[in-house]
């Protein structure tokens, strides 16, 4: 009689399972590190649509009592969840969720955006429409 049982072996069961493990050893790593650099770059983006939303409402402001108001309404703002001037510039109304927190604050005629994604930091400061600094 013949053994007709067929199957893979112990020895085969251990290499797959070795092969996996190397496998998931190496990849893991990779793909926690893209999913962090995809939230810093939502992040970075964010932060450049803020400083262009804020220089349209600067430029939207044409009068010193309307530059003024801007000012008081920017000034300590959190921008996860726009003020209803940058809203009407195209903002939406709540930050993508990559973002932690968002301030605007007004300082010595510019304004700095401060802007946190999973413990980095990106700043941008808009002192006049066109003028847009990055700071690291």
């Amino acid at each position: 009689m013949r053994n007709k049982s067929q199957g893979f072996t112990l020895v085969e069961l251990l290499i797959v399972i070795a092969i996996i493990g190397i496998l998931a050893a190496v990849l893991i790593p990779n793909l926690l590190n893209a999913r962090k650099n995809a939230n810093f770059t939502a992040t970075q983006s964010y932060a450049k649509n803020v400083v262009t939303w804020i220089a349209a409402a600067d430029v939207t402001a044409n009068t010193a009592a309307l530059q003024t108001a801007l000012q008081t309404a920017l000034n300590g703002s959190d921008c996860t969840a726009p003020d209803a001037l940058l809203t009407a510039e195209g903002a939406p109304a709540a930050g993508p969720s990559s973002v932690q927190s968002c301030t605007i604050t007004y300082t010595n005629g510019q304004y700095k955006v401060q802007v946190t994604s999973t413990g980095t930091a990106a700043a941008y400061a808009a002192g006049t429409p066109g003028h847009f600094e990055f700071n690291y």
